[in-house]
Formats: C-alpha cells, structure tokens, sequence
C-alpha cells in the first residue's frame, strides 16, 4: 500500500505555529517516478544570493500541510509551490508565510517542495554560476518533472480532503516563479482528481508552456507581476491574461510598475506588497459564485 493511502491526521505529527496548526511534510509518492539521479540529501539554508531561506536538491517530492484552527476552517485549500529557477526553492517568502497569511482567513495550505535540479552544498551558487544555456537545459529537464509533483499534490490534497477538512472541489493552485510555471502546468494538464478549481500563477515564467493548447475545463486565474521585472517575466504574465480573456474564462491580472522579481511576501514598501489582500479580495469573490 502506498504511504499517501495511509496517512491520517492520528498519524501525523501536528503543532501550533502562531495560530496554525502545521504537519510534518507527507510524500507524494511511494517512489518517485523520474530518471534523474540525486547525491546527497535535501538542504535547506539562508541564501545570501537570494537573502531568504531556501531548499535546494530536493529528489523526494512532499506537501507540508498548514491548517488553520478548526472555527476558522472555510473548506478551501491551495497547494503553494514556491519559485527559485527550478534550483532552489524560496520557502518562507513563496511558502510558509503564504500559508501562514492563508491560515488566518480560513485556508488550508499545502507547501510543495516539488523536485528540483541536483545540486551540491549550494543549488543557489551553482544556478548562479551556469551559463544561460547550462542552464536552461538543466531547467528544462526537471521542468516536466516539478509539474507532475503539481498535478499528485492536488490529486493527494483531493484523496485526504476529508482528513485536512477542505471541499474537494475547493482546491486551487497558487505558484511563484518557477513554480508559477508549475502553476500554468497544472491549470493546463489537470483533468478529473489532478484538475485544480483555479490557479494563481505569480510572476510566473510561462515560456516552456507557451505553445501548450488549453484545456475546455481551464480554471479562473489571478495572475500578478511587476513591470520591472528582471527576469523579463511581465509579458509572460499578460500573455497568460490574453489567453484567459481569448477562453473567455474569468481572470484577474494585477501589473505593478514596480517590485522587481521574487517578491513574494517580502515588504519593499511598495504597492506590490499588497498582492497578497488583493488575492484575498479576489478569493473571496471567487467563493461567493462557487457553489
């Protein structure tokens, strides 16, 4: 029997982080499917490179539930799949602190740590020190492989939706970066227990995805980016809301003109730290029409 079958909240082992009641991290899988080798373990540090906490080399996928306390509970869950170029992963500013914020109005959250390009002491320096075209090969082999982790977190959300207390139709997908791109993945390839009820791709890097056909069940979407940013990600962002507006199906694009890339939940006293409400406003429109 697969270990996802048989977890349960008796067997999970649960604690309180400022109001959240948080799990140990559960596999998506008995094995990993992939043809990718590993050496060593998953590492998580402070990345002076990225000045956050990161997970690097990570070869076994899992979520990391965060369930907000049982009175607060509105039955809805997302999956947060933090970004960092398919090498790392920026788990507090695109994971936790997401999750926490979710918790506090009432949504369950999920933390993926979706596999990633194999990597030494520092994912982050090696990424850094590639050539683009280094690279962007090594991104696109794992690509594909981060999306089908997407695809089994929602399905595995959906099997225990009982157990985490969430309405199975209630689950989205939110993604940063990378993971935004994990995100499009998702919303394009997701049918019956792996479809996500909407998507929230944020500054998502959606170039290995562009010429991907849309599916007839194509979920609403929050889409948000910065206009600066670096990584020249913004038009991929209203290339996404154009072919939301061409499906004719129900999208919300927020463009700052400043905030540059990654900026997750960070405060650069800018508008585009307040992403996180407008995505809260339009959560709760979005629950307000679904029945």
């Amino acid at each position: 029997m697969h270990r996802f079958l048989i977890i349960f909240p008796t067997a999970l082992t649960i604690f309180w982080i400022a109001g959240t009641l948080a799990a140990d991290a559960v596999p998506l899988y008995e094995t990993p499917p992939n043809t990718t080798q590993w050496i060593g373990p998953e590492r998580s540090y402070f990345s002076e490179i990225f000045r956050t906490d990161v997970v690097t080399n990570v070869s076994t996928p899992t979520i990391t539930p965060f369930l907000p306390q049982s009175e607060k509970a509105n039955g809805i869950g997302i999956v947060i799949a933090p970004g960092g170029g398919f090498h790392a992963l920026s788990i507090n500013s695109e994971g936790n602190h997401v999750a926490k914020w979710l918790n506090d109005r009432g949504v369950a959250a999920f933390v993926l740590r979706y596999r990633l390009v194999p990597s030494g002491e520092d994912g982050v320096q090696e990424m850094m020190s590639k050539s683009p075209e280094e690279s962007h090969n090594a991104m696109s082999k794992i690509a594909p492989l981060a999306g089908a982790d997407g695809l089994r977190a929602i399905a595995l959300v959906r099997e225990q939706a009982a157990n985490f207390r969430v309405d199975p139709d209630r689950i989205g997908f939110m993604g940063f970066s990378a993971g935004g791109a994990v995100t499009v993945h998702v919303a394009y390839l997701g049918v019956d227990q792996t479809a996500p009820a909407f998507v929230a791709p944020i500054y998502a890097a959606n170039r290995w995805l562009a010429d991907t056909a849309l599916p007839e069940n194509l979920p609403p979407a929050f889409i948000v980016a910065a206009s600066d940013d670096p990584l020249g990600l913004a038009i991929d962002s209203v290339n996404l809301y154009t072919r939301w507006l061409t499906a004719k199906v129900p999208a919300e694009l927020h463009m700052y003109a400043n905030g540059g890339h990654g900026f997750g939940m960070r405060h650069q006293n800018l508008p585009s730290d307040t992403w996180i409400e407008r995505f809260g406003d339009w959560l709760d429109n979005w629950a307000a029409k679904t029945p």
